[in-house]
């Protein structure tokens, strides 16, 4: 209280002081300088607990003249209509933003996360992207959206309008708010704009100096991270670690305090630090010396930006006050008023620092539309100075206050007062001409040769302002803005008057170029403009006047251009009785240059004049004299000639630049302002001037002109080779000049129509990606193509499957708009197109002529170009061209050549039809088809003529389809002229035509296609025979095969099954079936060679990976360790970590497989980053066949045939009861523990045992007597991959160093064997899949070898182990002599329990001397006998684990019900006290709970005994009652389970007494333990919302757990656990076997095992990780309404779950694929750079 007192006190006293502001500033003073700096390394909260109460409170109360608390609550009393309108949330680098494709004014408007999901905007076409930061929510702009301005949070409703809040305010509060924020304001700027030397006004000095400085390091962005480290180490003596937090600092923040001393040991660190960075190429690190007040003054100044947010947050009143003293000019310091000053001071300030101006900035200035039109005045007067500043700064845009300008200059109403009152337009392009003054050469052109790419980068980004200024043209102009327009496109076109002709290229003869010219710069530049100049022509196309006067303007700079230059005086030329008069220019000769806006503008201005119909008053504005076409025509011709000379291979040796920039030219990036403009220029030429004059015109510069008019020839093949490619591409432009007519102005078209044309002929093509499509269609200045408006009507969507994305399919119906010569196909695009057409056709049965479409009649100022079509020049050079392939001179013409004139006749010949149908005879002047009949057809020698002639040409086979289409049009046309009967009847006759030949090829398909198939009918019939006569001739193989009886040997053949169903579909017990399905021969993958698999044979082996899972988890997070508890030996029954085998399944010998690994090993050590794929050290390769990567091989072991005589069985069955087999076992482990203990003992201990021996040597040996036979042999070879496959088990599951002799080895084995199957059963329970019959060979064969080998692995061990471990194992079960600690019944899982009793009972029938295998018989008794044990005790474990006990009414409902009552109230009786009150329980539940312990007995007996299943499990529609039954009888059960508690009831009563005294089982019961309940829950991927921007939310919500700053995080989501983790940041860094790892990789380790699926959110893309250093992206399962996914959000477009590709996630994650995934990637990737995995 006392402190709140203190500072009302202080604001009384500060009240009533002379001179106010001085008393507030000597406080500061004083107390600044007490709270900041007093070390290097504060104390974070309570230095801002001091500054709160000491200096923030005290303010607030002078400010609100009493408590704040109490004065904010009458300030929100008088303003209740406060409550913001404008969001203008500020986003942070990286953070998502959305913007309307239907609603916003330009593409610059956007809305932050809440304020979208509270918009109508949502069901709108939005777009998404992360912010670059710096820019602010529009949410309640008015002038941003032309729909939904404001989301419900900010929609200002009824209340009243902010506007009448400034009369409310207490004017006590306005008065001290206008003194207080200009003093803290005014100190603010002095502390932020400080120099080195500057010093402490005498208010601010401390009383007493001290010699205490600070060495202050600032950042920049020359220096490396490490370089900083290495400094600092150097020059302070710090630790790494501690270099590192202050590099990271410095980063962040812009600067840190990196020593605090005296100002000498302050000087002395700054000279070492300048010294230790600076470098040859290198400036030093900027450091500075600052006394600890100014320091803490500078830090209080930064902290007084966020209050100020704070205070004008309250009130619309207090944010007023603030603008105006921000910006009302000083008395002194040049008038700069205190804003300006931080403007002007921005380079110089420090990240920290101007992050705070912005901010503050925007949440006053920008908020207010009048202050934000003040402000924007100030920084459109101060623009030069702001970019110059930017441009020598070298911090990035986002974090200059020149990235402001796309707040002001995007908002209309804006943007038209700074260009009236600011000539906002002059200032940008002065700006830009400033900064490139350096690049100008004599000519006042540009050449950017050496120029520096940074500060280039720099000067582009100003082209971002001048788009911003002119993104929304005006609807009404006034004379003000029409004058300052002009102006403005003045001073733009003295800029394109320096690009006009730039960096001219003179063709390279003799020698290659020796330095390429630099060009990137200028075509840099040239997409810049772009949109620009775009924008520039629609501004003027919206006013008459503006446009006639831009033409004008445009024409006067291209006539005062000096690079309009002709060396020579014009000359004629003669050709056809016609004569050019002209200047001679040579492409190949002279110098050229592709860079001509002005050129291209003044055509696109034309162009709109013929639109708007302004053209008709040109004449009043150009003299018609001046505009000569000829010469307009002469520079696009040129450039058009170079790219023809350029693919002429003309200019090879002028190296790449000249082909890059001819590519660039023609490419979508660039064309419709360079190559689109060109040929419109010529096309206006084409209309205005003579048709023949033109076409000598062209053929002139194409330097053709004497091959044509007959006067030259040459024998050099290389320059006939060069006539030929030109000849070409003058036919092309001229397809193109007459044919191209989709442009606004040209003809009547649509932009719609335009895109239309454009998206079928890139659907000619091939069927495309929406994205792809969008990528090849130019964008407009909002970054729209305009596709969605027309592709639904050209196109249809083919929808994805798991992968791939959607396809856009051509219609049929618009394939005759089909152009071959689109003169927007690059070559490669001409050539597929015409490919894909021909084919098309071809299948359809039609001919193979691609025909000219009909285009589009022009507008009248264009209609003179079809002149072009029927001109003598253009007959001449056609018949030309038609005469040499006549003639048959093949040096002198090509098939493209023929097939463009073809193409060229058959434009006129339509051209023609099209006049003669729409008007009569005599009024049609084109004759084409009249001259190509007629000229020179007194020799002979007409075009028509050698038309004919070529029909029959072998060489042109390919046309001929062409050829004819041609001539019938003659026939057409010529009926149409002499209007002989009626039309119709030719038309008809022509398609009659047509249709014979199509039946007629119709009919030749069908005859080949039933030839086919009577041959393969006749084949099949062959085969059939020989099938037949196989078996009759080895009659003797099929009937001869032994009955299944105790004498048989192994296998015996599928008919002797079905006769004794009974006996051969029981896997375990007396009545065991035969095996069925031994290996068949097998083929070594490398060798190709064949081998059985046998016990004495070389191993054959299987390809295998074990890796670590947590799949079928319960307990995610929990790691198992042996260390702790009776792991591995017992699984605890949560299954927390698992070691799972998977195999690909294929096959090699050992030899084979060991030359392989070794040669895998000596090539991978040599690639660059090939640890990344496989990790060598841990014996990883690659699969040979498949590429999958595996860590071992398994050997493959025959299936031991089981020999079993069915009635000595029976017999045995008679003595050898349960209690009988128990009393055996127990007698028998009790005499071999001596044994076991011999060995490590002392001698007391042996005759202990010896003494044993003699007492009950009948009772030891009694196991015996029910049969034995000598253990199978191995040759060393399989012995030997046993081996190698058991440590690897070993070794990875238990992630322990290699040790052949663990005793864990063996049981590890066992392990895997059980949680893989387990593993299969759940994956197969999860896809509703069958138990047999379903898994894939590759599966069934791992799973087979992986039972074998577990099974083989106790010969590989010391017996003495294995005992031990049998013995340990069924201690759980029965009581064992000396076992003590055995896990209660709730605590193992019972599978891994079987698996591990079962492989590892024979080992008890050792014996000294010899070494002895239990016989069938005995192998059946022990199997039924322990898998009756474990039964029970699992019913048992689901029946305490159940808490769904219902009552079951009455005990009178069948056998299974009663035998059930009895089991419970035996159990009852145990555990009574702990469970009262419950009388019964579900006998569903526990057949339930059973089923899965069953289903995976089944597997593991079926792939150890080999008996086949009943044939009903491998049904699909199997519900789990009938499985319960045929599991039951497959593997000797009763169908009614709680039948064995009855059949075994003696020896069972007592051993579930044992089991339930337990002490573990008490405290399950009490829940002091966890306990797990039966079925296991199946675990899946986490659920994911169906909207991707649900999950950006969440995202954006995110808050890192261990930093509290606002820096960019990659909120990354676990699919396995649901967690959101902060990825790719020091921030959550942790250690990871002494290892600094990442946040995924950290969460990994314990949540999957090493194995993570992460999502990046902000990336939308899935990352798989599959140890520390290895992972890779995967597409996320999120696709756009166009079935495409979009990694990075780089398209935006809406994302929504697809099911499919989640589930394909899933089932890669259940079936361990994820390590075979990233390691097939990588493989793909072919990593250049590696990425660091383990800091993600």
């Amino acid at each position: 209280m006392a402190e709140s007192l203190n500072g009302v006190q202080l604001s009384t006293k500060w009240q009533e002081a002379s001179n106010r502001g001085a008393a507030i500033l000597s406080y500061l003073g004083e107390h600044v300088p007490l709270i900041y700096c007093l070390e290097i390394a504060p104390q974070q909260g309570e230095e801002e607990q001091k500054v709160e109460q000491r200096l923030l409170y005290p303010l607030e109360c002078f400010l609100f003249g009493e408590d704040p608390c109490v004065g904010l609550e009458k300030l929100q009393q008088y303003n209740s209509s406060s409550s913001a309108q404008q969001c203008g949330r500020v986003f942070k680098e990286g953070e998502t933003v959305y913007s309307c494709r239907d609603c916003a004014i330009d593409p610059t408007c956007v809305l932050c996360i809440e304020c979208f999901q509270k918009s109508v905007h949502k069901s709108h076409r939005y777009k998404m992207h992360a912010s670059a930061g710096g820019g602010f929510c529009d949410c309640g702009d008015l002038e941003a959206w032309k729909t939904g301005p404001c989301c419900s949070q900010h929609d200002p409703g009824t209340s009243v309008t902010m506007e009448t809040d400034e009369c409310v305010m207490d004017p006590g509060i306005r008065e001290r708010a206008q003194m207080l924020f200009h003093l803290l304001l005014r100190y603010t700027a002095d502390m932020l704009v400080w120099e080195e030397t500057n010093e402490l006004s005498e208010e601010l000095k401390p009383k007493v100096k001290e010699d205490t400085y600070f060495c202050v390091l600032y950042n920049d962005e020359h220096h490396s991270y490490d370089h900083v480290i290495y400094t600092l180490q150097r020059a302070i003596a710090c630790d790494q670690n501690q270099a590192q937090i202050y590099t990271a600092l410095i980063d962040k923040e812009g600067r840190k305090a990196v020593k605090r001393g005296t100002l000498r040991s302050c000087q002395q660190a700054k000279d070492n630090i300048r010294r230790n960075s600076e470098h040859i190429i290198q400036i030093p690190l900027r450091v500075e010396i600052l006394h600890t007040a100014v320091m803490a003054h500078q830090t209080f100044a930064l902290r007084l930006g966020a209050w100020f947010q704070k205070i004008i947050g309250y009130s619309v009143g207090l944010r007023e006050v603030f603008c105006q003293v921000a910006l009302e000019p000083a008395a002194d310091n040049n008038k700069l008023c205190l804003i300006s000053r931080l403007m002007l001071h921005d380079a110089k300030l420090y990240k920290g620092a101007r992050k705070v101006v912005h901010e503050l900035i925007f949440s006053s200035l920008l908020m207010d539309t009048e202050f934000k039109r003040l402000f924007a005045m100030k920084f459109t007067e101060h623009y030069k100075q702001l970019q110059e500043d930017f441009i020598s700064d070298d911090h990035q845009r986002n974090i200059s206050i020149t990235a402001l300008s796309v707040q002001i200059f995007t908002v209309p109403t804006l943007a038209r007062q700074l260009i009236e009152e600011g000539s906002v337009i002059k200032v940008i392009i002065d700006t830009v001409m400033d900064m490139l003054r350096a690049h100008l050469d004599s000519n006042n052109r540009f050449q950017f040769q050496g120029h520096n790419p940074d500060k280039f980068f720099r000067v582009q980004v100003i082209f971002h302002d001048l788009r911003y200024i002119l993104i929304s043209k005006p609807s009404v102009w006034t004379e003000t803005l029409r004058v300052k327009f002009l102006e403005g496109l003045h001073i733009f076109l003295r800029f394109l008057c320096c690009m006009q002709g730039m960096e001219e290229v003179k063709r390279q003869l003799g020698q290659h170029v020796e330095v390429e010219p630099e060009w990137e710069a200028g075509f840099t530049l040239q997409m810049q403009l772009r949109h620009i100049l775009a924008m520039f022509q629609d501004w003027c196309s919206s006013d008459e006047r503006v446009l006639l006067l831009a033409f004008q303007e445009c024409h006067r700079a291209l006539m005062s251009c000096t690079n309009q230059p002709f060396r020579s005086e014009p000359t004629d030329s003669y050709m056809c009785k016609q004569i050019l008069h002209a200047r001679p220019y040579k492409v190949s000769q002279e110098p050229v240059s592709i860079h001509l806006p002005i050129t291209r503008l003044l055509a696109g201005l034309y162009v709109l004049l013929c639109q708007t119909g302004a053209i008709q008053y040109l004449p009043d504005f150009v003299d018609p004299v001046q505009l000569n076409f000829t010469e307009l025509a002469e520079q696009p011709l040129r450039c058009v000639v170079l790219a023809a000379q350029v693919c002429a291979d003309m200019w090879r040796r002028n190296g790449l630049s000249l082909v890059s920039q001819v590519y660039y030219y023609q490419d979508v990036k660039c064309r419709d302002e360079m190559f689109d403009k060109d040929v419109i220029m010529l096309q206006i030429s084409a209309a205005k001037m003579d048709p023949n004059h033109f076409l000598m015109l062209v053929l002139l510069r194409f330097e053709l002109f004497d091959v044509f008019n007959g006067n030259s020839s040459s024998k050099d093949q290389e320059v006939l080779k060069q006539w030929n490619r030109l000849t070409e591409e003058m036919l092309y432009l001229i397809i193109v000049i007459v044919g191209e007519r989709y442009v606004p102005g040209i003809s009547h078209v649509t932009k719609e129509d335009v895109t239309m044309r454009e998206v079928i002929h890139l659907l000619c093509i091939e069927s495309m990606a929406h994205s792809s499509l969008v990528k090849s269609l130019p964008e407009n200045e909002s970054h729209e193509t305009g596709l969605e408006t027309v592709i639904s009507k050209v196109a249809i969507f083919k929808k994805p499957g798991v992968s791939g994305h959607g396809l856009y399919e051509l219609k049929k119906e618009c394939l005759k708009e089909f152009n071959p010569f689109f003169y927007h196909y690059s070559r490669p695009q001409h050539s597929k197109a015409e490919e894909a057409q021909k084919k098309r056709r071809t299948h359809e049965g039609s001919d193979k002529a691609l025909r000219p479409p009909v285009p589009p009649p022009f507008c009248p100022a264009f209609s003179n170009i079809v002149c072009l079509l029927c001109c003598d020049i253009f007959i001449l050079i056609l018949k030309r061209i038609f005469q040499k392939a006549a003639e048959d001179r093949s040096n002198r013409w090509t098939e493209p050549m023929i097939q463009r004139a073809l193409h060229l006749v058959g434009q006129a010949l339509l051209e023609e039809k099209t006049q003669l149908e729409s008007s009569s005879t005599e009024e049609v002047t084109f004759d084409f088809s009249q001259k190509a009949q007629k000229t020179g057809s007194e020799h002979g020698k007409s075009l028509f003529h050698f038309l004919t002639k070529i029909k029959s040409l072998p060489s042109l086979k390919a046309q001929n389809d062409m050829i004819m289409w041609n001539l019938q049009m003659f026939e057409v046309v010529k009926c149409l002229r002499e209007k002989s009967g009626p039309v119709a009847s030719f038309s008809v006759d022509h398609s009659k035509l047509e249709e014979s030949v199509q039946d007629k090829e119709k009919a030749e398909r069908k005859r080949k296609a039933e030839a086919a198939k009577a041959h393969r009918q006749k084949i099949m019939a062959q085969m059939s025979a020989m099938q037949k006569n196989f078996i009759e001739s080895n009659k003797m193989l099929y009937d001869n095969v032994p009955e299944s009886s105790s004498q048989s040997d192994t296998a015996a053949s599928v008919d002797s099954f079905r006769m004794d169903v009974d006996e051969s579909r029981v896997a375990v017990g007396p009545q065991q079936g035969v095996c069925s399905a031994d290996w068949e021969t097998q083929i070594c993958i490398l060798c190709q060679e064949e081998q059985e698999v046998q016990a004495q044979a070389p191993a054959m082996v299987l390809t295998a990976c074990v890796q670590r899972s947590t799949v079928l988890t319960q307990n995610r997070g929990k790691t198992l360790s042996p260390k702790v508890g009776n792991y591995p030996l017992f699984m605890p029954p949560d299954l927390a970590v698992g070691t799972h085998t998977g195999s690909c399944g294929h096959v090699m010998h050992a030899t084979c497989w060991q030359k392989y690994f070794e040669a895998v090993q000596n090539t991978t050590r040599n690639r660059l980053h090939a640890d990344l794929i496989i990790d060598l050290e841990n014996g990883e390769y690659m699969c040979p066949l498949c590429k999958s990567l595996c860590n071992t091989v398994i050997p493959l072991i025959p299936v031991e045939p089981s020999r079993l005589n069915y009635e000595s069985a029976e017999l045995v069955g008679q003595h050898l009861t349960l209690e009988r087999w128990i009393q055996i076992m127990s007698s028998r482990i009790r005499g071999l523990r001596g044994t076991w203990e011999t060995g490590s003992n002392s001698e007391e201990a042996a005759e202990e045992a010896v003494a044993l021996f003699d007492e009950c040597q009948a009772e030891f040996r009694s196991i015996l007597s029910f049969g034995v036979q000598e253990p199978p042999k191995f040759s060393r070879s399989i012995t030997e991959m046993l081996g190698v496959c058991a440590t690897t088990v070993h070794r990875v599951g238990l992630q322990t160093a290699p040790n052949d002799l663990c005793p864990h080895v063996p049981v590890m084995s066992w392990n895997t064997c059980a949680y893989t199957i387990q593993a299969i059963e759940n994956m197969l329970q999860e896809e509703g899949k069958p138990l047999f019959g379903s898994l894939q060979n590759r599966q069934l064969s791992g799973l087979k070898a992986l039972v074998q080998f577990s099974a083989a692995q106790r010969l590989k061990s010391r017996q003495a182990v294995i005992q031990k471990h049998f013995s340990d194992m069924l201690a759980v079960l029965v009581p064992v002599p000396n076992v003590e600690n055995t896990p209660s019944i709730l605590e193992v899982d019972f599978f891994h329990l079987l698996v591990g009793l079962v492989l590892s009972i024979p080992a008890l029938y050792q014996e000294e001397a010899v070494d002895l295998h239990p016989s069938a018989v005995s192998t059946v008794y022990n199997h039924l006998y322990l898998l009756h044990l474990l039964t029970m005790a699992h019913m048992l474990q689901v029946l305490l684990a159940s808490h769904d006990c219902a009552v079951i009414g009455g005990s009178g409902e069948g056998d299974e019900a009663q035998a059930a009552a009895e089991l419970f109230s035996i159990v009852s009786q145990h555990t009574d006290r702990l469970r009262a009150g419950v009388t019964g329980f579900c006998v569903e539940g526990v057949k339930r709970g059973v089923l899965p312990f069953l289903r995976c007995a089944a597997l593991f007996f079926n792939c150890l005994t080999g008996v086949p299943p009943p044939e009903e499990l491998s049904g699909t529609a199997e519900s789990p009652e009938s499985q319960l039954h045929l599991l039951c009888s497959y593997l000797s059960l009763p169908s009614n389970l709680f039948q064995l508690f009855q059949d075994h009831r003696d020896v069972v009563t007592t051993l579930i007494k044992r089991w339930c005294e337990n002490t573990a089982i008490s405290k399950a019961l009490k829940g002091e333990m966890q306990i797990i309940r039966y079925p296991r829950k199946r675990n899946r991927l986490i659920d994911l919302p169906e909207d991707y921007s649900v999950l950006l939310n969440q995202a954006s919500h995110f808050k890192c757990p261990n930093s509290s700053d606002d820096e960019r995080k990659h909120p990354t989501l676990c699919l396995q656990c649901g967690v959101m983790l902060c990825a790719q940041s020091p921030c959550c860094q942790e250690q990871l076997n002494g290892e600094e790892v990442g946040a995924c990789t950290a969460h990994a380790a314990t949540c999957g095992a090493g194995v993570g699926m992460f999502l990046r959110v902000r990336e939308c893309e899935i990352i798989l990780m599959a140890s520390k250093t290895r992972g890779s992206p995967y597409p996320a399962p999120y696709l756009d309404d166009y079935g495409e996914t979009d990694p990075q959000l780089g398209r935006g477009n809406p994302l929504h779950l697809c099911p499919e590709r989640y589930r394909k996630l899933l089932h890669m994650w259940q079936q361990h694929c994820v390590l075979e995934e990233i390691a097939r990637s990588l493989e793909v990737l072919n990593v250049m750079f590696p990425f660091e995995w383990q800091m993600l």
